[in-house]
């Protein structure tokens, strides 16, 4: 009996350390662009200055602020999850929906439509093993019908 106890007690403490270590979401926090490292084609296209990401539970909510093509000032934002079905963006004048999937612990691939439920952009975003850097590497057809592409990098603030 009191080997048994002893063996739960210890699961117990396993348990209680790795649930903040499953619960983590390498994806939240604030984003910044490192535009020394970034690069995009042609170079007068939207462009994300700050990304926040807020987990809760499995909902997740995004809010992007940024400039568009023309350098006027954007505030994007989506809620959803990261289980591949379409969600709706709000402010955003390329895309009025967008689906995010979970493909490894720190991928995940994104596609964008337009108002009109074209898929016009592709992406895939890889977070670092450190978490520390957030890589999106997206292509696709914009409002104005010309394409683009763009490797962006952001640091975890």
């Amino acid at each position: 009996m009191r080997l048994r106890s002893i063996a739960i007690g210890i699961a117990l403490v396993f348990l209680t350390l790795a649930i903040p270590a499953i619960a983590a979401d390498v994806t939240a926090g604030t984003w910044k662009l490192n535009s020394a490292k970034s690069k995009y084609t042609p170079s007068n296209v939207q462009k994300y200055d700050t990304v926040t990401i807020e987990a809760s539970g499995t909902d997740i909510h995004m809010t992007l602020d940024g400039t568009d093509a023309a350098g006027n000032a954007i505030h994007t934002e989506w809620t959803g999850k990261y289980d591949g079905k379409f969600y709706p963006v709000t402010g955003d004048p390329n895309t009025s929906e967008r689906a995010y999937k979970k493909v490894t612990a720190h991928s995940f691939s994104v596609n964008g439509k337009n108002k009109d439920g074209k898929i016009t952009t592709h992406a895939r975003i890889v977070y670092s093993a450190s978490g520390k850097v957030r890589t999106v590497t997206a292509s696709g057809t914009g409002a104005d019908g010309k394409k683009f592409s763009e490797n962006a990098v952001y640091d975890k603030q």
